[in-house]
């Protein structure tokens, strides 16, 4: 779940808090003498971002340029992190508010003792594919039979391969797992791999037709396994009752009303605040991504988070699953 097609360019990010001006105060009749107003400054949330800034993030970059976070008197701080590994710990340790994270990724998390809770959504369908060249010889999941498949990181996307072959009638045994080092895109349009596992679809499929490499994609929720949220927001228990999560979804629901609204509008703001990601991959994949941010992320799918939370279990990664009470909650 790393996207490795972008990893050199990590961006690191600061954001400084608006400063406001105190008001004048009034001329007051001789015998009184009246004090100005004091403003309200806004309140800090430092999110903790799963990667380096890209369209993924759009609605919450959109609603800090919007003005609509700090409507809602926050200061939203948007941090890459150092090391995508450290986000969970990180925020359950209170070093960040809020954390990007993965939905598979918290019941692992939840297994190991690390207290996340899971308040809202952000994508909110899969990105994972398994991936081949358009032109190649693999046209089903079963021609994958006898052949190569690379991957970055175990564990989940193992998980995820073995379903998707079963639903084609193979077993994982039946491939040859090669690791390619996060280098997923470049092995497969060398021929070192005929596939990977773990390329997003709104990121990879472009990075190789702009190499002149068409790309081919299967789906897990198309082959077998449950639908998930690809990007939730977690925090650390003791939070859930703190008013800025609230008013920091209801700006993110903003944002991502408008991105659907005003797409075109959307990436002008995206890229004032990022120029650097004014490029031909970002552009596709900022068109390739809008689709799947939810629009009511404050809502939670109970059944969802039951039905994987299952699959988990059956996929061996996790002893015992979770009731949706223990890693999700709706805010009220």
């Amino acid at each position: 779940m790393i996207r490795s097609a972008l990893l050199a360019a990590l961006l690191s990010l600061t954001s400084a808090a608006p400063t406001f001006a105190q008001p004048a105060a009034q001329n007051a009749p001789q015998q009184s003498a009246k004090s100005s107003e004091t403003v309200k400054p806004p309140e800090t949330v430092k999110v903790l971002l799963e990667w380096f800034v890209n369209p993924d993030h759009a609605p919450m970059v959109v609603a800090k340029e919007l003005g609509l976070f700090a409507k809602a008197g926050l200061d939203v701080e948007l941090l890459p992190p150092s090391d995508p590994s450290i986000v969970p710990r990180a925020v359950a340790s209170g070093q960040a508010d809020i954390g990007v994270h993965y939905q598979p990724s918290l019941y692992l998390d939840h297994a190991a003792g690390i207290p996340l809770v899971r308040f809202g959504t952000l994508v909110e369908t899969p990105l994972n594919t398994v991936t081949v060249l358009a032109k190649g010889p693999i046209k089903s999941l079963a021609d994958l039979k006898g052949k190569k498949v690379g991957f970055s990181v175990s564990g989940f996307e193992d998980a995820l391969l073995q379903r998707m072959l079963a639903s084609a009638g193979i077993d994982k045994a039946d491939v040859e797992l090669v690791n390619v080092n996060f280098a997923l895109s470049p092995s497969l349009i060398s021929g070192q791999v005929d596939a990977t596992i773990g390329g997003f679809r709104n990121f990879e499929l472009t990075q190789m037709r702009l190499k002149g490499h068409e790309g081919r994609a299967f789906l897990p929720e198309d082959s077998g396994v449950p639908a998930y949220d690809e990007l939730i927001f977690v925090t650390r228990p003791d939070l859930l009752k703190d008013s800025r999560l609230t008013r920091f979804l209801d700006a993110v629901e903003q944002g991502a009303i408008y991105l659907t609204n005003h797409p075109d509008e959307g990436w002008k703001l995206f890229i004032k605040a990022y120029p650097d990601l004014d490029d031909a991959l970002n552009r596709q994949a900022w068109i390739d991504t809008l689709p799947r941010f939810a629009k009511r992320p404050s809502a939670l799918d109970r059944r969802r988070y039951e039905r994987f939370g299952q699959f988990m279990l059956e996929a061996g990664l996790i002893k015992t699953a979770p009731t949706v009470d223990e890693i999700a909650v709706a805010l009220q």
